[in-house]
């Protein structure tokens, strides 16, 4: 059962979340910013490499094809904390790439946004792929289309798969939080992001304002996925 101190609290937590929107805090609109930049790039990256390989991976058959499914759904689920690791170890100064001095910005958020939901896209394509892609591909065959030909009529029919892939992926990316705070580390008006914000307020004991800056994210969650799921009916 919810209390009387948990409805004000999220009244209250609306109520901050209009005057956070409308008070054009310039902190604010950074973090808000800042969340969308590495959200929506990530899944950009991650769209152009998951989507071609998902489709590729559906309609060819290759030795050890059985193993790369099943990482790759191993891929899928794979805990943020642990791809935030990953990333963060060959990005530090003592690792491999750590020349590039990637650790502790939005360019590392992105990368490990872009390792969490590139298997994600890729599966949820491969799946699409996996039960109509030989029919479309013989298809295109059969009308005399060239293979690459083939290949867009393959890509057009899958169209709504591919959408499907890319809401999936953009909700994985914008709603976390382990891996941007592992890279990121939620340094003030540099590597922020709401979702690090809500967890560092709730540690802080700021209920109210969390639930506010919560409400911000849901409200642009929606918007963007409800303009993704426009062309999605449309396609």
């Amino acid at each position: 059962m919810i209390g009387v101190n948990q409805v004000s609290q999220m009244w209250l937590g609306l109520k901050q979340a209009l005057n956070l929107l409308f008070s054009l805090d310039q902190e604010v609109y950074k973090i808000i910013m800042l969340s969308l930049s590495v959200s929506l790039t990530a899944t950009f990256i991650s769209s152009i490499i998951g989507a071609p390989l998902g489709i590729f991976i559906g309609i060819k058959n290759f030795p050890f094809k059985r193993i790369l499914v099943r990482l790759l759904y191993t891929m899928m689920s794979i805990p943020p904390v642990i791809a935030g690791l990953v990333v963060f170890l060959i990005i530090s100064r003592k690792g491999p790439f750590g020349y590039l001095g990637l650790v502790y910005t939005p360019a590392a958020m992105i990368i490990a946004q872009s390792c969490l939901i590139t298997p994600i896209i890729m599966g949820i394509v491969y799946n699409g792929t996996k039960e109509r892609g030989s029919l479309i591909k013989a298809l295109g065959k059969t009308l005399g289309a060239s293979s690459g030909q083939a290949m867009l009529l393959l890509i057009r029919e899958l169209r709504t798969n591919i959408l499907s892939a890319v809401v999936t992926g953009y909700g994985r990316a914008v709603s976390e939080v382990g891996a941007v705070m592992i890279v990121g580390g939620n340094i003030k008006g540099h590597t922020r992001v709401m979702t690090t914000t809500i967890a560092m307020l709730q540690s802080m004991g700021d209920y109210s304002t969390a639930i506010a800056i919560g409400i911000v994210l849901l409200g642009i969650s929606f918007l963007i996925n409800s303009i993704l799921y426009h062309f999605q009916q449309g396609a």
